[in-house]
């Protein structure tokens, strides 16, 4: 199984590859002017509008949804994962993906909103959705929505168990199986819940969590704060092969800032537009900027955190390309949430192990909630029109059953599943938005010049020429009618 893993992750994850994402989020961003900068403001400020309604969520507890997806074992322990195999220079490539990768956040996360449906009493939406409505092919948006159900079910619950059996085994001594016994129970109740107790429970768990975590890392940084110069200098070196000690793996360090940069914040994923259509918003750009915001949280923040607390107290290994080492700050150590472990533990001893563990659990456990509820939605594509209670019985059973063995199998195993998974979204979905690029770059045009009248943006597909937004068409009936 291995070797077929590893066949199939060397062409989702091939050099050509990394560079198409990098590109694709380069062209949004210049397509939209670089909306990341020029509307910094709103992307916050919108995330605290909006109220839920009893179709939709609120802008906020979609944008958490979302971070909970993002905000996961790849802050922690992919983050120290890019530094072991790619450097330091890894963390300014997590930057660039993050930076330009905002721009496919918006545009995704725009469409998820423009094509939205209303079904079995909710919004729905997501890459599936859009893929039908804008682009017209139900073969592609089935194959989206199977790749989804496969890789969110399936293939990445394993990543975010794993971790968490990881973290509570090496800091309480706890067997593996019984945190995943304990688990499985816990999301049970919370996934047969429906998308109103998920975004509950993670609109005060996730920042909850966050805020504890960089809070951490702020203590550990300042305490370090002389070395910090030196550290940001050492990152941009290595990204350029300027480093003499990590100059000749300047590819691993694009290649594995790039993959575990969109492993964290999922731009480009098709994850995010699922949380997105749940909105209850007046236009589909502002839930896009909303979620371009989140990508910014995830990356520059959680993950920097992670960073800067592992470079800062040279709690990390570096690989070279033979297995063996450039550098081995931590002898015997395993990859991943170790070394952010062994980072705080140097700072504040006996509490770092404790911390992450306890961290991890939380991070990870939203995530997989997160999934089930993305994974669901899929389900809700596939059958529509039809009963789907059995399907969706189905797909808990699976995602639990995935979530326990997770839990108990092998780490590189778990992170190689897990990049497979996420490679077959990313493929399909980038094809996807580089085709419907146009209604959501219509729909950023259409804000901005409403934003200038001093109005508050409300959006009708039919002037902008933006066909099979169905959902839109009604809505904007029903205000024209009312006014």
């Amino acid at each position: 199984m291995n070797l077929v893993v590893d066949w199939l992750n060397s062409i989702l994850w091939s050099t050509p590859v990394i560079y198409f994402i990098l590109a694709v989020g380069l062209l949004f961003s210049v397509l939209t002017r670089f909306l990341q900068v020029r509307h910094i403001k709103d992307m916050f400020t919108l995330m605290f509008k909006g109220k839920a309604s009893k179709e939709g969520i609120s802008s906020f507890q979609a944008l958490v949804v979302a971070l909970s997806g993002r905000v996961g074992t790849g802050n922690i322990a992919g983050t120290a994962t890019a530094i072991a195999m790619g450097g330091p220079g890894a963390v300014f490539w997590m930057w660039t993906i993050a930076f330009i990768g905002a721009g496919s956040a918006f545009v995704e996360s725009t469409l998820g909103q423009i094509y939205k449906v209303k079904q079995d009493g909710q919004y729905r939406g997501g890459p599936a959705y859009y893929i039908e409505k804008g682009i017209g092919w139900k073969w592609f948006a089935i194959a989206f929505a199977f790749a989804a159900v496969l890789s969110l079910s399936l293939l990445l619950p394993g990543i975010q168990s794993n971790s968490i059996a990881a973290g509570m085994h090496n800091a309480f001594g706890i067997e593996k199986s019984y945190t995943g016994i304990f688990l499985i129970v816990l999301i049970g109740i919370i996934i047969f819940g429906g998308v109103r107790r998920i975004a509950t429970v993670a609109q005060y768990v996730v920042p909850f969590m966050a805020i504890a975590y960089m809070f951490v890392a702020f203590i550990i940084i300042t305490m370090n704060i002389g070395q910090l110069p030196g550290v940001i200098s050492l990152i941009v070196k290595s990204a350029f092969a300027v480093d003499s000690a990590f100059g000749g793996i300047v590819g691993m360090a694009v290649a594995w800032g790039v993959k575990r940069g969109v492993f964290s914040n999922e731009a480009g994923q098709g994850t995010g537009p699922h949380a997105a259509a749940a909105a209850e918003v007046s236009h589909p750009a502002k839930q896009g900027l909303v979620q371009a915001a989140s990508v910014y949280i995830d990356t520059l923040l959680v993950c920097s955190a992670t960073a800067f607390m592992v470079l800062i107290t040279g709690a990390y290994n570096v690989y070279d390309s033979a297995g063996g080492y450039l550098r081995e700050g931590l002898p015997g150590v395993e990859k991943g949430a170790g070394y952010t472990q062994a980072a705080i533990e140097s700072v504040m001893p006996g509490f770092g192990a404790s911390f992450v563990a306890v961290a991890l659990f939380f991070f990870a456990f939203t995530t997989i909630m997160a999934y089930y509820y993305m994974a669901e939605t899929n389900v809700a594509y596939m059958f529509r029109g039809k009963n789907n209670v059995i399907p969706m019985n189905i797909l808990k059973v699976v995602l639990l059953a995935a979530t326990f063995y997770g839990s108990i199998r092998a780490t590189g195993l778990a992170w190689d599943l897990g990049d497979a998974g996420l490679g077959l979204m990313v493929w399909l979905n980038l094809v996807a938005i580089l085709m419907l690029a146009k209604p959501a770059l219509a729909a950023l045009k259409d804000y901005e010049e409403q934003k200038k009248q001093g109005l508050d943006p409300v959006f009708d597909p039919v002037k902008l020429g933006i066909k099979n937004a169905d959902f839109w068409e009604k809505e904007y009936k029903k205000e024209d009618n009312a006014s």
